[in-house]
C-alpha cells in the first residue's frame, strides 16, 4: 500500500464542496473518477479542510492510498489528464508514510477571505470575490479584528448546524490589507468551525461600514443571531496547511 500527499487547486463556483454525495459534483468525487480512470480504483480521499458549496482552494491538502506502487509524478500527470476539463488540478504529488493524515496530522489551516471594495460590479472575478460596494473603514475592521485571536468560545460565529462538540478554538492570527480595490482577510488556526471563518468577515465588514458590533459582546452572547451575515461562499479560499514534518 503506497500514501500519496496531494496539493490541489480549485474553482468551487460549481461545486458542492469538498466531500461527495449525490447531490452533484464534489472535488471528492471528480479525484476519484480521475484515480479511477487511470488505474481502476477508488480510494477514500482525506482533505486537511471540507470546504463548502462555492468555497475554492489554492494549496488544499489531501492524501490517499493505493495498493500499487506508482511513481508519484506518473499519478499526477495521470490525474491532470484526466482533470483536463474540471475545476481541479493536482499541484503536487509526493509519497508519504502511512504515518501522514492530512486531516489528523495538520498543525495549522490558513483561509484567506476576499472582497471588492468599490461602486462597480466586478466582471472578471465574478464568483471569486464577495463584492462590497460601499467603502470599507479599515481601522474599524483592523481594530475588531484583533479582539478574535486567542482561545475563544466561537458560538457566534458559528454556523447552527455545525457538529463541532466543542465551539472552543484558537485563533493564531488575523491580518487583514488592502491592495487597490480588494481587501484580504486572513485567517490562521489549527482548526475552525462551520462557517466560522465566513461570519467572521460578515461581522468585520458590518464593522467596516459603520454598523455598531462589538465583538466583546457578541462572544458574550453565546448565541449566532449576535454577530453579522455569513459572507458569501465565493470569497472564501483554503490557502494551505502546515504539518510537524513541513521543512
Amino acid at each position: 500500500m503506497t500514501r500519496y500527499k496531494l496539493i490541489l487547486e480549485y474553482d468551487g463556483t460549481d461545486l458542492i464542496g469538498w466531500q461527495e454525495n449525490r447531490q452533484g459534483p464534489s472535488v471528492q468525487s471528480i479525484l476519484r473518477d480521475a484515480i479511477f480512470s487511470f488505474c481502476g480504483a477508488r480510494p477514500n480521499i482525506v482533505a486537511a479542510g471540507r470546504t463548502d458549496a462555492g468555497v475554492h482552494a489554492s494549496g488544499m491538502v489531501a492524501h490517499f492510498d493505493l495498493k500499487s506502487d506508482i511513481d508519484a509524478n506518473t499519478v499526477m500527470r495521470a490525474m491532470n489528464f484526466y482533470l483536463t476539463d474540471k475545476p481541479v488540478s493536482v499541484l503536487s504529488c509526493v509519497v508519504v508514510g502511512d504515518d501522514f493524515n492530512a486531516r489528523f496530522s495538520c498543525t495549522m489551516r490558513h483561509y484567506r477571505y476576499v472582497c471588492i471594495n468599490r461602486s462597480a460590479q466586478p466582471v472578471l472575478d465574478k464568483n471569486r470575490a464577495w463584492w462590497v460596494p460601499r467603502k470599507l473603514n479599515m481601522r474599524r475592521m483592523l481594530d475588531a479584528s484583533q479582539k478574535l485571536i486567542g482561545y475563544h468560545d466561537f458560538t457566534s460565529f458559528r454556523a447552527t448546524q455545525c457538529q463541532a462538540k466543542s465551539p472552543l478554538r484558537t485563533l493564531n492570527y488575523v491580518k487583514i490589507t488592502r491592495s487597490g480595490d480588494l481587501v484580504f482577510f486572513d485567517f490562521g488556526a489549527r482548526s475552525f468551525l462551520h462557517h466560522q471563518v465566513r461570519n467572521m468577515v460578515g461581522t468585520l465588514v458590518e464593522i467596516g461600514l459603520g454598523k455598531p458590533y462589538d465583538i466583546d459582546e457578541i462572544f458574550a452572547a453565546h448565541r449566532r443571531s449576535a454577530a453579522g451575515p455569513t459572507a458569501p461562499a465565493c470569497g472564501l479560499y483554503f490557502i494551505s496547511a502546515d504539518y510537524a514534518t513541513d521543512d
